[in-house]
């Protein structure tokens, strides 16, 4: 193998993990007022968004995060108007949203500009011309701020932020006081639908943090998984509402409503995936039965340092 430092990216996953990724090229390096952020060509995974030295989002497999993320909330409410988007600098959440003709406003708020001014540079089929859509309102700013100076209503929140720790800017935005926010700025039957983090069998505290929080505040949470490559492991949701709950929902109907809605572009989502991604092995599960951790601004989660 190939021991020149400069020709891998080394992927921490935690302490006792890490992942290395051959490098073709780094497009780009540098430092925003919140991460370090890094544009590289992986030999396997293409074009590369990399903050604080984590693999983020990848264009040979982002697909499989951001319609996993997107499609399951918006394919679960009737007719999604209204969509706030906190995070998603890269804007694949975005163009997942304006897939659907019913959204006639989407707010998405990206605390770190340079971030979505270096992804429409190097990463510009992520996005696909979501930020020139009419429909689009972006905002750099923090997103708990936001919402809670905010008095208007969303049919669907999108929670899509790197895990929390204890230098980036999201840990605020995993806790008990954010979801109660979020859950105020909702309508009677809008669902929110967030990045829990890994669903690899040792490394399950945020996926189930994540969703006992939320159980605190909603009264239907419903966590769900699927693989992703590039981060080597299957990686978790979360999707809480006050009236819709998107385990009920059949193959048939999911694939009913992707065709209601002209959905074409789809890779990964329909209906038989639907169903596949709500069933979580029983190990997720029983330690889901197990977690009593609630996230709180005094006790917030950090996983790990950058």
């Amino acid at each position: 193998m190939d021991t020149d430092p400069d020709k891998w990216l080394y992927d921490k996953i935690n302490d006792n993990f890490l992942q290395l990724h051959r490098l073709e090229e780094v497009l780009y390096t540098g430092q925003t007022k919140y991460q370090s952020v890094q544009i590289v060509r992986s030999r396997v995974f293409g074009l590369c968004l990399v903050l604080d030295g984590k693999i983020q989002s990848t264009e040979r497999d982002e697909f499989i995060y951001h319609e996993a993320l997107v499609q399951s909330a918006m394919i679960t409410h009737p007719g999604p108007e209204t969509v706030f988007i906190a995070g998603g600098g890269e804007g694949a959440t975005l163009r997942e949203v304006l897939c659907h003709k019913t959204v006639k406003r989407a707010v998405m708020v990206e605390i770190d500009a340079e971030v979505t001014a270096i992804s429409r540079k190097y990463l510009p089929d992520h996005s696909q011309g979501a930020f020139e859509d009419i429909r689009i309102e972006l905002h750099h700013a923090d997103a708990r701020d936001y919402l809670e100076k905010s008095n208007d209503k969303f049919d669907i929140i999108i929670i899509d932020l790197p895990d929390p720790i204890e230098e980036g800017p999201a840990y605020r935005l995993f806790t008990q006081e954010f979801y109660r926010i979020a859950c105020d700025r909702l309508t009677d039957d809008g669902l929110i639908a967030v990045q829990a983090g890994s669903a690899l069998l040792t490394e399950l505290l945020n996926l189930t943090a994540v969703n006992n929080t939320l159980k605190s505040v909603f009264p239907i949470v419903t966590p769900y998984a699927v693989h992703m490559p590039c981060f080597g492991a299957p990686w978790g949701f979360c999707i809480a509402s006050r009236k819709l709950d998107p385990s009920r929902l059949s193959p048939g109907e999911v694939d009913k409503r992707i065709a209601a809605r002209a959905l074409t572009g789809l890779r990964l989502y329909d209906g038989l995936t639907h169903r596949g991604m709500f069933s979580l092995p029983g190990y997720v599960r029983e330690a889901m039965a197990k977690q009593t951790r609630i996230i709180t601004d005094k006790e917030p989660l950090y996983l790990y340092g950058s």
